[in-house]
């Protein structure tokens, strides 16, 4: 099995972020009233709120490049946001609800063109101040670029025939890493184009590289057959 230093090898995280903002810049860009009141693949949400979500995190990705996590905290707690990060993205979309969406749209496009800007600055070794502990600007872009193309999906950005392999191999790569830095709970293994997974308690899945990137950021659907043991130990990018 190869090492989570092997498994993102050769993948540059701030081009894949730079592509992945870019297509979520174009979709949002296209959009008539319709589009943005249209429900997206995020319980609740519509693809307005979801471009508010993004949005709002970037007061949390700029308080990590500026090392002010606690000024972070005490603007959440003047404003009596509760509940983690769960009642801080809450709280971004409700805050935005009442905003025309071409200055939401403005604001994201202008501060996430900061943060990237800053993250490719910092370079992959780089040290990120997270509400965990410092941690490698590149690993962090990682995760970013997951979200992204989460996101992407979730509302339904056109990605091209061309880019969809090459996208879909990165993504796996990116869960296979992560998965084996958080530990044995979940082992995976691939094979004649398949994703092998055994967990804690024996318990194992043949999953295809589009099933298994949907476990790791939460978007099977609910009908699915994976066991819940096993759609718990995947889901490590949501």
């Amino acid at each position: 099995m190869t090492s989570a230093r092997d498994e993102l090898a050769g993948l540059d995280p701030f081009d894949i972020f730079d592509t992945e903002a870019a297509r979520l810049e174009r979709f949002f860009s296209s959009l008539d009233d319709d589009g943005w009141s249209r429900p997206s693949r995020c319980d609740g949400w519509t693809v307005r709120d979801v471009l508010a979500h993004l949005a709002g995190e970037e007061l949390y990705n700029h308080a990590c490049l500026d090392d002010d996590i606690d000024g972070f905290f005490e603007l959440l707690d003047h404003e009596g946001v509760r509940g983690g990060f769960d009642g801080f993205n809450e709280w971004c979309v409700r805050k935005r609800r009442t905003l025309p969406v071409e200055q939401v749209l403005d604001e994201w496009r202008t501060r996430n063109r900061e943060t990237r800007a800053r993250m490719r600055a910092l370079g992959r070794d780089g040290t990120l101040h997270t509400s965990a502990g410092p941690y490698p600007a590149g690993l962090q872009t990682f995760h970013y670029d997951s979200e992204y193309a989460t996101h992407a999906d979730d509302v339904g950005a056109p990605v091209t025939q061309d880019e969809a392999g090459d996208r879909l191999d990165w993504r796996v790569h990116v869960g296979v890493s992560v998965l084996e830095k958080q530990g044995p709970k979940a082992r995976v293994e691939r094979a004649c184009g398949r994703v092998q997974v055994q967990v804690d308690g024996g318990l194992t899945a043949d999953l295809s590289p589009e099933e298994f990137v949907e476990a790791t950021v939460g978007r099977l659907p609910a009908g699915h057959p994976l066991d819940a043991r096993v759609r718990g130990a995947l889901r490590c990018l949501a």
